[in-house]
């Protein structure tokens, strides 16, 4: 069985049926808050019941939702994501079908779009925190000069300390979910 944290590598068929932007929403939509019918991630994305129900079909056939058949009764179809994360194969980005080139950088903007949202709705609801909260959060950036062999490594390193803090139990006390959210890339600077 695969760790429940380990990311799905993105081959061309899959960021192809992943590249859409009601369909990244509606797999972060039941990562998160769990499985859910067609019509209530509908009612929570503000989008009609048959787009969402066309887009589910679409992330089922390329294996990212499933049928969660411990839930619903009747004709009430419940989906459930099948893993928790992805990872782009870096080797798409320079892929000779400008299709799948397409499809990456489609990818890539709705993961920037996703980011910018989960900051600017912490941002508007950090109030309602526990002033535990105070502090222990961070919007920090920093600029380096470094080789791609360097930001590899750093981006590895990253991940690597980031992977080391899973071990939390889920019964923690005060402990919450975090969203972690890392950024490396070249940027010119003016003269």
């Amino acid at each position: 069985m695969p760790d429940e944290h380990s990311a799905r590598l993105l081959d061309a068929r899959s960021l192809r049926g992943l590249a859409h932007p009601l369909r990244m929403r509606l797999l972060i939509a039941l990562r998160r808050g769990g499985p859910a019918t067609a019509s209530q991630l509908a009612e929570k994305l503000d989008e009609s019941s048959g787009a969402t129900s066309y887009h589910l079909r679409q992330l089922a056939a390329h294996g990212f939702v499933a049928d969660d058949p411990e839930r619903g009764k009747g004709r009430e179809r419940w989906w459930k994501a099948v893993d928790q994360g992805v990872q782009l194969d870096e080797t798409l980005i320079s892929d000779p079908d400008p299709a799948v080139r397409g499809a990456v950088a489609l990818f890539r903007y709705e993961l920037a779009n996703v980011h910018t949202r989960e900051v600017a709705t912490w941002l508007g609801t950090a109030h309602d925190w526990a002033e535990e909260w105070d502090g222990a959060t961070d919007l920090s950036d920093f600029t380096l000069r470094l080789t791609p062999d360097l930001a590899r490594e750093l981006v590895g390193r990253m991940h690597d300390l980031v992977q080391s803090y899973r071990t939390v139990p889920e019964d923690t006390p005060g402990a919450e979910t975090v969203r972690v959210h890392t950024h490396l890339f070249p940027s010119q600077t003016t003269p």
